[in-house]
Order: C-alpha cells, then structure tokens, then sequence
C-alpha cells in the first residue's frame, strides 16, 4: 500500500502596479495600486437606481471613501485595515456626483414589497428598478459601466425566498391566482393571454437581486445591488453596531467590486503557466420546468489574468431525482465546450494549451465524451472533482489549527487540500472550527496531483468580490450556484455568453 504524503502548497503571490508582488490583496493595493491594464478606469462611472435617500446617502458614502478610515478597534486582527482613500488604493477618482441616475419612488417601492405573494411583490418590486433603467437606457446618453441599484432596508427584509411580511403590513393581492395555479399555466398556457400574465410573476425567481439581475442580462449593464443601510453606517452609530462589516472593510469590498465591474482588474496571479483555462461547470435546477427540462446548464471561465466569462448551456434533462445529480449528454456537452474553447480564441488568438474543467461530482462517459470531442487536439483536457468533505481531520500541535495550504497526497490522482487554516500573513485562522479540507480527485484526463493542487490555491484567491486575503473554493466553484440561479432566475436566462462581473 503506497503511503500517503503530506506536503505544504506555498501562498500564491498576487501582482500589482509596477511588477510588485504581495500575498494579500490589501496590500498590494495599499502599498502599489491595480497592475496597469489598458481598461482599468481612471474615472469611476457610477449610475444610481435609488430612491432620493438612497441618492443622498451614495453621496455621503462616496465622500467618505475619497478620504482615509481607520481601522475598526475591535475585532479579529485580520479585519485591522484602515483604508487609505479610493484613489490611493486603485489609482482612480470616484466623484460624488453619479454619471447617471435613475429615480425611484420610496412609497411605491413601500407598497409593492408587501403586496401580495413573494412572487408577484418580489416581480412588481424589480418592475419597478428595471423600468427606471430601461427608461434611462432610451432617453439618456451618459452610459456608466456600472450601476449602484440602491435598495431600501424593505427591499432586503421582504425580497428574498423565505421572506415574511408581517399581517398587519400585507396588502391584498389584486391578481390572487396560487402558486400551484400558475405553474400549471407556466407549463400549459391558455388562450387568453390575461390569465398567462398573471402566471409570469412566477416564472421568475422570488429573490429580488437574482431576479433583477436576471431580467436585466440583456441589457448588457452591470449591476450591483447595494442596501441603503451599507452606506449608512458611517452615520449611524446603531447600524454600525448591528453590522457585520466596518466601514473601513465596507470601503475595501466595495471599492473592489466596484473597480472590477467598471472593467478594472485590481489584481492579477504572478507564476502562472501561460495558455491555461479553468472552467467551473454551472447547473441548477428548475422550479417551473417545462416536461423533461429539468435543468439548466452553464460554465464559469477563468483565465491566469483574472478574466472571468460565463457561458450559458441549452435547458435539459440534466438532474436525475434518483442520483439527485446533475449530467450533460454528449451533444449539449460537446456544444458547451465548443463555446469556451472557441470564446477563449476569440480573446486569445489560440487555443488554450491546457484546460482543466472543475466539477462538484464525476463526469459521466458520456458527457466526456463531448468534451473531448470538441477540444482541440493541442489542447490538454484534464477533469478535476472537487468537493467539501468531513470525512478526516488534520491536527497539528498546540493551539493553532492545521495552516492554509497543507495537503495529503493520497496518490498520484487525489489529495485534501486544506485551503482554510492557519494563515500567518494573518497570524490567526479566519475562522471558528476545525478547517476541513476539499477532496480533490483528477477524474479524467492527466495532470500532476501537485500542479491541481497549486492552480486550486490560486484560483481561491480570484475573488474581486471583496478584498479578502482568500476564500475556501476556488473561483471556479465559489460563486457556481450564484450564477446558476441567476440563469435561471428567470424563463430566457439571458444571453450565451457574457463576462463574469455581471453575475456576482
């Protein structure tokens, strides 16, 4: 029996302005700014989607972070960051005044949450946000790269899927028609296209930032949904005690994703092979599926610069309810990898020497029969499973847990990885129990156990999200059940391809 190894992965460096390297994101953003990249802005082009509060309170928010916050007092050590000023950290300006805005009613706003089912008031309040872009989207000009759809506290409290209204806030429903009701008109449309329409609040997801994402994916914009308690709590001492963030935190992870979905890229991984692609594959399942149409298919792209691109795959019978897993056939998935295969040319003037696709359960013959088919024979394919396990513990002695990084290699095609653990840039472990590592198997194709290892560490350091120093998946599979419920969230799903920043 071949004895199991354990060996330790290095922290991955990350570059920024200037060829500097730093492991942490903060850092490297603090002490030398964004690597320099022909799109980063050099002006933050902002709209806003907010009520005349939410527009006053973006205001103060961005006047805030045009200038220094210091570091919270209490609170991990790893959270002790002061924030030095927009332009200090992405080498932009970010004016107060927004590049575009788009007023919406607070009381119609008020009105529309409570009323009826969480379909139809989640459906009448992302009508109303939407309505206000596309009006803009015709009559203006001025095209931000980025719009802030500023939300109400009502908003976040009543627009989520397990949301409750209390009975003395209801109102009546003016439709009336039941869930059950309108799925079977989803599915078998009448011939009066007045009982159709008050079916199509259900054909959307009841989740208002998926939903308005969603329905809005055809419009090519960037949206990011923001609370209007987020850019309060520097004026309310109450707020900042029942939040979970800082300001100076809510200042990193917003003015991160803020710069990367105005095209900017804030960082990049150093040491990475030239000409290797990651796919995450997407599915989820569908609420109101049409016959055998279960499921909807997607992949996540990431390339060595940070790029992200998100493909959107057919609709099909790809959940099984007696595996409770998801599996493509060979046709959808030989057209799925043709569209990554052929997106990443059309970016790159080549194929890409090595592509890993990186999946939650094992592929099937099938549907690797598909891949392979269309992948260019230049081309490594390589399947990697991934997924989070507690079937072993790892100690080490005293009373600092296993570090970030340390893995088993099992044999020469599967190991755990312990990307959570002690980190010493942090000097703590950023979380409260006992780390567990992801099982990681190369399921097919070939590729050495100790390179997956090292791609998946860096990979979990692509999160522009926030400005953490790393997350617990890779980017690949970090944010697959996000994008799939935004591609489903609604019955077009948008269009085949578009990058990343407009999904997270």
């Amino acid at each position: 029996m071949k004895q199991w190894r354990v060996v330790h992965i290095e922290e991955p460096e990350l570059v920024f302005a200037h060829g500097q390297t730093a492991a942490h994101p903060k850092d490297g953003l603090f002490l030398y700014g964004p690597p320099s990249v022909n799109l980063n802005p050099k002006r933050m082009e902002v709209g806003v989607i907010a009520t005349e509060e939410g527009l006053r309170l973006y205001q103060f928010w961005v006047k805030s972070i045009n200038g220094t916050i210091a570091s919270p007092d209490k609170g991990k050590e790893a959270n002790k960051y002061m924030w030095p000023g927009f332009e200090a950290a992405f080498n932009a300006s970010w004016p107060e005044q927004p590049y575009g805005y788009c007023r919406v009613d607070a009381d119609e706003i008020a009105t529309a949450i409570r009323t009826g089912m969480p379909h139809e008031r989640i459906f009448k309040t992302v009508d109303i946000y939407e309505k206000a872009l596309r009006k803009h989207l015709r009559e203006e000009e001025a095209s931000p790269r980025v719009w802030f759809a500023i939300v109400p506290e009502d908003v976040y409290k009543y627009g989520r899927p397990q949301s409750v209204v209390p009975k003395d806030e209801r109102i009546a429903s003016p439709i009336g028609i039941k869930k059950a009701a309108a799925l079977r008109l989803i599915k078998q449309p009448t011939m009066f296209e007045e009982f159709n329409d008050e079916a199509k609040p259900f054909e959307y997801e009841a989740n208002f930032h998926n939903q308005l994402k969603a329905r809005l994916l055809d419009t090519k914009q960037v949206i990011q949904v923001v609370r209007e308690t987020t850019l309060e709590i520097l004026r309310d001492p109450d707020l900042r005690r029942r939040s979970l963030q800082d300001p100076a935190s809510v200042a990193w992870n917003l003015g991160s994703t803020s710069f990367y979905k105005s095209s900017g890229t804030p960082w990049r991984l150093a040491n990475v092979r030239e000409g290797v692609c990651y796919v995450g594959l997407v599915f989820k399942k569908l609420e109101a599926s049409r016959g055998k149409d279960n499921a909807c298919c997607g992949a996540q792209m990431f390339l060595n610069t940070g790029e992200g691109i998100v493909f959107k795959g057919a609709v099909g019978p790809w959940y099984s309810e007696s595996n409770k897993s998801f599996k493509l056939d060979r046709d959808q998935a030989a057209n799925l990898m043709s569209m990554i295969v052929e997106g990443y040319k059309d970016m790159h003037g080549r194929y890409p020497k090595e592509l890993f696709i990186h999946g939650k359960i094992e592929f099937g013959d099938d549907e690797w029969e598909g891949f392979t088919s269309t992948v260019p024979t230049e081309t490594n394919l390589v399947g990697v499973q991934i997924k989070r396990q507690q079937e072993i513990k790892l100690f080490r002695f005293g009373q600092n847990p296993v570090l970030r990084g340390t893995a088993i290699l099992v044999d020469d095609n599967s190991a755990y990885l312990w990307t959570a653990g002690y980190t010493p840039r942090l000097e703590t472990y950023p979380g409260r129990e006992v780390p567990n590592p992801l099982t990681v198997k190369i399921r097919r194709g070939s590729a050495k156990i100790e390179i997956v290892l090292e791609d998946l560490m860096a990979l979990t350091k692509l999160n522009y999200n926030s400005a953490g120093f790393s997350d617990g998946l890779p980017v690949t599979l970090r944010f697959a059940d996000l994008v799939g419920e935004i591609l489903t969230a609604g019955p077009d799903g948008g269009r085949s391809w578009l990058p990343f920043r407009h999904y997270i």
